[in-house]
């Protein structure tokens, strides 16, 4: 079992000084503002995970394929990520700063690889916040139709137009909230935690409380897949992006890590308490609401997903309830996942790693938040929205994008992280979390899901990236075109241009700061 010390009681020796002197070694002056205790880095995790977001914004995508079958994936999906998790906690423990996944890669793959990860990371995050936001939609015109400002909802282009003006309300929202400091956006973030995971557990009970059949409804294919290459298990691969598209974002929690009372402790703590958090309630939620549906072959299971379970098993006024929860969550994870990639952003910029570095990583003398990051990041998922306005797809193609960065990006993590381990350097912070002698296998398991699902979700499947006519291979394939063109276009900037730059900014460093050291792990 990893080792973990018990929990403890804060005491003076974890205000944070000591986690100065760990940021110190980094080459780094101290500048955020450190405020952030156990549940805020606990809620960091979970509102970017979001279980009522995920759940009720792809749970017709899933049944749509797969079928009630589909709530397997969940399960597998969650033992894979757990992976993964565990080796993050090792990380957080062993580097508690900010921008969690560039400087991990950059401490364990050396300064290439660490840029490529937080590249990939920062513009997955600006297309994972277009794709968060675009979940609105699908709740808010459900509670009233004063919310389908374009159209009537019925024309081919309104679902998606009305998703990009929603979204942009959200997004505008949150640009101000993240801009407005690191204490305003853990209150709002916190009590729309507390709010969403109250109604995550009253809703698991109202569902258990209205099932009409039995655990055999998920053990059956029920016709799905016919016709199929692979039969049902091609289709279950589909309907596990599902899955796949919710349970990411936990390293949020170590992102926070120079905001954070006692990082190297906490953070750990968070990334797993989140993940298995969501886990259980997460599923709990999608098993009951299978069990508990009217009909399971009714069209609407398809098209409004669980909205539709909740308002027809629980009726109108309960229903109207849980989806003005949902829509609290809704706007708590975009503010979350804001909140991660501004940390990134700023990460990288310390580092002048990023076109205008010293601009990106200037911090408000009021606020102590980078705000030109925050604006930015805002502007650019905004753009992304409105590309996009017309495109009936929106929904599937832009947040398949936005995951299969994010997966691409914690393989540039755990890869560099298990060559180091081949190699007898890996070091982790035995005094706060350590996987010990269970490293070796936890790393090999993560690395081999992250590559299965990576390729999974890059699959050029048109139920996915061309789920409407007409067919174009450059659609089809538009996932690995995008990730690919970020990939190789990114990196081809940063070795004739930006490279030679590298370097922490004066204003953030303590002098000489140290080489990242890829030969050892960062030990």
């Amino acid at each position: 079992m990893p080792d973990v010390p018990p929990d403890r009681p804060e005491t003076a020796a974890s205000d944070g000084s000591d986690h100065d002197a760990a940021l110190t070694e980094l080459g780094y002056k101290p500048g955020l503002k450190r405020t952030l205790g156990n549940f805020h880095t606990f809620a960091a995790g979970i509102s970017y995970i979001s279980i009522l977001t995920g759940t009720f914004q792809l749970f017709y995508f899933g049944v749509s394929f797969a079928g009630p079958g589909y709530w397997w994936s969940w399960p597998m999906v969650f033992l894979g990520q757990l992976m993964v998790a565990l080796c993050f906690c090792e990380l957080a423990a062993r580097f508690p700063v900010a921008g969690s996944v560039y400087n991990w890669s950059k401490y364990t793959g050396g300064p290439h690889v660490g840029w490529l990860a937080g590249w990939m990371m920062t513009i997955a995050t600006m297309v994972s916040l277009a794709a968060v936001a675009l979940a609105y939609q699908l709740t808010l015109p459900q509670i009233s139709s004063v919310f389908q400002v374009i159209g009537d909802g019925t024309g081919k282009y309104d679902a998606a137009a009305n998703a990009v003006l929603l979204g942009t309300i959200l997004i505008v929202f949150t640009t101000l909230v993240n801009a407005f400091g690191v204490k305003l956006m853990a209150t709002i973030n916190s009590a729309g935690v507390f709010i969403e995971l109250i109604a995550a557990v009253v809703l698991v009970g109202l569902l258990a409380a209205h099932i009409t059949r039995g655990p055999s409804a998920i053990m059956q294919t029920s016709g799905f897949g016919q016709g199929q290459t692979l039969g049902y298990f091609g289709a279950f691969l589909t309907a596990s992006l599902a899955s796949a598209y919710v349970m990411y974002g936990f390293d949020t929690a170590s992102s926070l890590g120079e905001e954070s009372i006692d990082p190297a402790r906490n953070a750990p703590r968070a990334i797993l308490r989140a993940l298995v958090a969501s886990f259980l309630l997460g599923g709990l939620i999608l098993l009951f609401a299978l069990l508990a549906t009217p009909d399971l072959h009714a069209k609407q299971l398809s098209v409004d997903g669980l909205q539709y379970v909740v308002k027809a098993a629980l009726g109108e006024s309960v229903g109207l309830a849980v989806l003005w929860c949902v829509a609290i969550a809704i706007t708590v994870c975009a503010l979350s996942v804001q909140t991660a990639g501004l940390r990134l952003a700023f990460a990288m910029a310390r580092d002048n790693n990023l076109p205008a570095g010293s601009k990106l990583a200037r911090l408000s003398p009021r606020f102590q938040t980078p705000v030109l990051a925050t604006c930015l990041i805002g502007f650019v998922a905004i753009a992304i929205l409105v590309v996009n306005i017309n495109q009936p797809q929106i929904f599937s193609v832009v947040t398949s994008i936005a995951i299969v960065m994010i997966y691409v990006a914690y393989l540039l993590v755990t890869i560099p992280m298990l060559v180091q381990r081949l190699r007898g350097g890996w070091t982790s912070a035995t005094d706060h979390f350590s996987l010990g002698r269970l490293g070796l296998p936890v790393n090999i398991l993560a690395v081999l899901w992250g590559s299965a699902m990576t390729v999974n979700l890059l699959w050029p499947r048109p139920e996915v990236y061309n789920a409407t006519g007409p067919q174009h291979w450059y659609l089809r394939w538009g996932g690995v075109l995008f990730v690919g063109a970020v990939a190789v276009g990114g990196f081809t900037y940063y070795w004739f241009v930006q490279r030679g730059k590298t370097g922490v900014l004066a204003e953030h460093s303590i002098g000489e700061p140290p080489e990242p050291p890829p030969a050892h792990g960062g030990a």
